[in-house]
């Protein structure tokens, strides 16, 4: 049973995956529940912890806690916060939990939270300095790790531009380690509404483009990179289209020093957000 105030207790039946509100919240699991029911899934304690911290802070609300009793046992002071935040606490078991969760060892603390994407124009403001625009980038677990990337290069924000991943995807969400909770994030389906958002901002447009004629290091030793910038990343397999880059402001290649072929989008991410953010504070 759902404990609403309290934390589970001995003798408390816990719910199974095919109590109602398990199989509800399981909808979530696929970006067209998300999107009807306006809620996703946040697994495992990091993420649990940072989703109380940002309901706390008035930004969205957790709607519920699910949690087993291994996961209660182990994280009482996860589930003492959400009680005194008013959360409901519902117990349910292994194989409800497992159902919930999109990993192959579920760790049996599922929040569920308000999407927490922004309009365009709240994520992407005048005088922003660094903002990562995700363009048709399909993989969740890179998508995940450049907003954690984003995150800690202190950016503005994360825009999800065309056909990209759904920031709440599980993976995207685990990948993140808890950042979808603190900058913010927006979707728009059309790049160029993002491109304008952007200019309108301030921010100079550079594709990361590993076949671009110009270079990170040459382009900070001009002073370029402290200039506020959108870093716009593609697809994994594809990077951005040609049709793309020509729209933007200039591109830039992290320079290769040894016998890789390239980097993959999450470190090549993380080298042009930190390279920003470096300029920014220099």
């Amino acid at each position: 049973m759902s404990t609403d105030q309290r934390a589970p207790r001995p003798g408390d039946a816990p719910f199974t995956e095919r109590t109602p509100r398990v199989v509800a919240a399981r909808r979530l699991t696929r970006r067209s529940g998300r999107d009807r029911a306006a809620r996703f899934l946040a697994e495992g304690a990091q993420a649990v912890r940072e989703a109380l911290t940002w309901a706390a802070a008035g930004r969205g609300r957790v709607h519920e806690l699910f949690v087993t009793a291994v996961a209660a046992d182990r994280n009482p002071e996860l589930v003492r916060d959400a009680v005194q935040a008013g959360v409901p606490v519902s117990g349910v078991t292994d194989k409800a939990a497992a159902a919930l969760s999109e990993t192959v060892t579920p760790q049996g603390l599922i929040a569920v939270c308000d999407l927490v994407h922004v309009p365009l124009a709240e994520a992407v403001r005048p005088g922003a300095r660094l903002v990562a625009v995700l363009h048709g980038v399909a993989d969740p677990g890179n998508a995940g790790t450049v907003v954690r990337v984003a995150d800690a290069a202190g950016a503005d924000a994360v825009v999800f531009a065309g056909d990209a991943v759904d920031p709440h995807n599980g993976k995207c969400v685990r990948a993140s380690t808890g950042s979808v909770f603190h900058l913010p994030l927006a979707r728009a389906r059309s790049a160029d509404e993002v491109f304008a958002a952007c200019r309108a901002a301030g921010l100079r447009l550079v594709a990361a483009d590993g076949y671009a004629a110009d270079d990170l290091v040459a382009a900070d030793l001009r002073g370029d990179l402290a200039r506020p910038t959108a870093w716009v990343f593609g697809s994994e397999a594809h990077g951005l289209p040609d049709e793309v880059v020509d729209t933007l402001d200039t591109a830039l290649k992290v320079p290769i020093y040894g016998a890789a072929e390239s980097l993959n989008l999450a470190t090549a991410a993380a080298v042009c957000l930190y390279a920003s953010a470096r300029a920014h504070r220099a």
